[in-house]
């Protein structure tokens, strides 16, 4: 387990930037190195306000799309196409406007794709395209991800785990259906823990006041069945990416008084 960084920034806006830049980054360095890298999206208003810097970014064309996996940490489940589904948010927010090689983007099944209605054949079908794409590593689950992407909800869940929910308990498959979630649509399809826990580094997202109680009990040593956030953290970092309104219930100690 990585001890969290915390990162403050002054509003939204340089919040997205500032991770718009340190993402290209990674990838350019991952790619670089290995040839290619991997990254998980996620949705929300600060994963697509992320997705929107990004393709806002004079640095994007650094990146070589054509050599970038992306894959999702979560996804409603609903038809293709559906303006409430995250991958539909992520084209228009930006996979629309880069080269990205459509093979390599691993979107979620839909509700009325080859897995018909039933999230939970929805689920292993995306268990088994993870698994096919891992390496040696991680028990052949799933890849090892650069980054992957989380925001914070107001009840500290992320993904598609909700606090005290069966997914959030879940320590051995790496993709589940989600029934009832306390946020519509109820039926969703989320990685697990496990899944998330394999990505060399996660970055939690979360801007506004109504953000900040979560932010504080994540990172105050809450349990991860009643704080979900709690749970999620990155083999080599785990990198919180905050606004100043996010920040509020923090003890200063905790970022450095200098974060722009």
């Amino acid at each position: 387990m990585t001890t969290p960084q915390v990162v403050v920034h002054r509003d939204k806006e340089l919040m997205a930037q500032a991770a718009a830049a340190r993402l290209i980054t990674k990838i350019v360095d991952a790619q670089a190195a290995r040839g290619y890298a991997s990254v998980v999206l996620t949705g929300g208003r600060n994963g697509n306000g992320l997705l929107a810097a990004l393709a806002a970014a004079p640095a994007r064309d650094a990146v070589d799309w054509s050599r970038l996996d992306l894959w999702w940490g979560d996804e409603r489940f609903l038809p293709d196409g559906d303006p409430e589904r995250n991958h539909t948010q992520a084209r228009q927010a930006l996979l629309d406007s880069v080269p990205v090689d459509p093979a390599r983007v691993h979107a979620m099944p839909a509700s009325d794709g080859p897995c018909g209605g039933d999230v939970e054949v929805a689920a292993e079908a995306y268990a088994a395209e993870l698994a096919a794409a891992a390496g040696t590593d991680n028990r052949g689950l799933v890849p090892s991800f650069d980054v992957l992407l989380l925001g914070v909800g107001p009840d500290t869940h992320i993904a598609s785990l909700f606090p005290e929910l069966p997914a959030v308990r879940e320590t051995e498959r790496t993709v589940v259906g989600v029934r009832g979630a306390p946020k519509p649509p109820p039926t969703r399809v989320s990685l697990t823990l496990p899944a998330i826990r394999a990505a060399r580094e996660v970055w939690l997202l979360a801007a506004g006041e109504d953000k900040a109680k979560a932010v504080a009990i994540a990172l105050s040593g809450a349990g991860e069945i009643q704080a979900p956030a709690a749970g999620a953290y990155g083999r080599s970092r785990t990198l919180w990416l905050l606004d100043r309104p996010a920040a509020t219930g923090l003890p200063r100690d905790l970022y450095p008084p200098a974060s722009p």
